[in-house]
């Protein structure tokens, strides 16, 4: 696909990246479920390529929504009328799936949560591989800011790998710690709905 594309063995450009996922989507989801008819594709975003928004996760989903809508493999929800609809929970697994392939080939070996909510929304807890969603989580006003730091998810998962298999004795520590804020994070994201007290907040931050 890289030489077909003409693009660099070693590439890591988003653009490049983001050209090669959609050839492979497209090829990959034609093979399966029939060919995707003659199409143009026009993708913007209003998400920072490369910020750790997820992104790339954003384009995956849309793309593999697109393309199985597109080749009949899922159903077009939205009836004329209607400016909002949703696919059945089969159809979004399946959207799932191939969203989580065109991230890896962004990525390498991402874990599926950023595409699991470009898919689902709302708050997930991933955990050993497994998503779950979150219940009720309140409604809480959040400050991204955009730093304008690129990096890399690819080489941050890669780092963060190569430093577990290194410094086990330092590392499982800090696995353990992060653990244990998730779960207090989700414990009290779970307790705010019934009793929003602003005590909640200071231990969220």
């Amino acid at each position: 696909l890289k030489e077909f594309a003409g693009i660099a063995a070693g590439a890591s450009a988003p653009e490049s990246l983001a050209t090669l996922a959609f050839l492979y989507m497209c090829l990959a989801i034609s093979a399966k479920y029939g060919d995707v008819p003659s199409v143009d594709i026009l993708v913007w975003s209003e998400l920072p390529a490369g910020a750790g928004l997820g992104s790339s996760a954003a384009y995956a989903v849309c793309l593999a929504a697109a393309l199985l809508t597109a080749c009949g493999a899922i159903s077009c929800p939205l009836k004329e009328g209607e400016s909002t609809a949703r696919w059945t929970e089969e159809e979004l697994t399946l959207i799932n799936s191939w969203a989580f392939q065109g991230e890896r080939v962004i990525h390498g070996n991402p874990s599926g949560v950023d595409n699991a909510v470009g898919t689902w929304g709302g708050a997930l807890r991933y955990q050993s591989g497994k998503i779950t969603p979150l219940n009720r989580v309140p409604t809480l006003r959040i400050l991204l800011t955009n730093t304008k730091v690129p990096r890399s998810t690819k080489v941050l998962v890669a780092g963060v790998k190569e430093k577990i298999l290194k410094f086990p004795a330092i590392m499982n520590p800090v696995l353990d710690s992060i653990d244990a804020i998730s779960q207090e994070c989700q414990s009290v994201l779970e307790a705010m709905p019934a009793n929003p007290s602003p005590e909640y907040y200071p231990v969220l931050e």
